[in-house]
């Protein structure tokens, strides 16, 4: 029997926070989606957003994927695309949404689920571009007369190498579109697992803001991060490196770039990832 891909139902899937912004962006994210798309697009965490009170999410609770796909296959669905909202292919993507959906497959043999590739697909720029967006819209007159700019481009940290290795690659991506405006762009890490088996994730944000000649001067990080929440947000853990490591090298003027999630540009690339999902036979 052939699947129509106009029956499918498409899911956005985050990680999952308990920051109440992180969801409802990943709200809003989905809301302009299923406009790009002409088609309803739901909302749904990976894990943790469950456990964000309702009254804080205007009423209406965040789904989290296992149960998710349960209720809907008690409804009768039986085709799915799954659109992740990572940067890379974390355990995330490899094992445990694979892990799943074995369960669900033994379960309704009938079962179709494609899953999307991650948002920074080798071959494609397009992150490095919305990140550039975000640098330039920080190279005021004000940070300039400081001197010359460097950039940090920092994500969370990966216990899998391949994660770090994308993070690697969309920095060199950045370093070239950002050309002569900016001295150096360098990948670094806000934090890693203990052990000489995490190197890769070196260095981190914190030592690179407290070595020279990154102690000193404009410095703008760039956040390769979607979603506000206990890491990127507001007074979240990379705002707090940046005023510990102010507080030893006062001459450090460093400043963030807004979250991805922010940039409307993602949407575009969001839909080339399900147009190629709903492609696959």
């Amino acid at each position: 029997m052939a699947h129509k891909p106009d029956r499918a139902r498409v899911l956005l899937v985050d990680n999952g926070s308990l920051q109440p912004a992180a969801t409802r962006q990943l709200r809003r994210i989905a809301a302009a989606l299923g406009r790009r798309l002409g088609r309803r697009v739901e909302p749904v965490s990976l894990l943790h957003a469950d456990a964000v009170p309702a009254r804080r999410l205007g009423g209406r609770p965040a789904e989290i994927l296992d149960p998710a796909i349960w209720r809907r296959l008690a409804e009768g669905a039986r085709d799915f695309v799954i659109v992740p909202l990572f940067i890379g292919s974390s355990r995330a993507l490899t094992e445990y949404i694979p892990g799943r959906m074995a369960v669900w497959q033994r379960e309704f043999p009938g079962l179709r689920v494609r899953v999307a590739a991650p948002l920074a697909a080798r071959g494609d720029d397009r992150m490095a571009r919305l990140l550039a967006d975000g640098v330039r819209a920080k190279l005021t007159p004000a940070l300039l007369r400081h001197g010359p700019v460097r950039v940090a481009l920092v994500d969370h940290g990966s216990p899998v190498q391949g994660v770090t290795q994308v993070r690697d690659r969309v920095a060199r991506q950045l370093r070239r579109r950002l050309g002569s405006r900016v001295t150096a762009v360098a990948p670094c890490s806000m934090e890693r697992q203990p052990g000489a088996a995490h190197a890769f994730n070196e260095p981190l944000l914190e030592n690179l803001l407290a070595t020279p000649p990154w102690n000193s001067g404009p410095v703008i990080v760039a956040q390769l991060f979607l979603l506000p929440g206990r890491h990127a947000g507001p007074d979240g853990d990379i705002a707090a490196i940046i005023r510990r490591v102010r507080t030893k090298h006062p001459q450090l003027r460093a400043v963030r770039t807004k979250l991805l999630g922010a940039h409307p540009g993602l949407i575009a690339i969001l839909a080339g990832r399900f147009h190629a999902a709903v492609r696959r036979r």
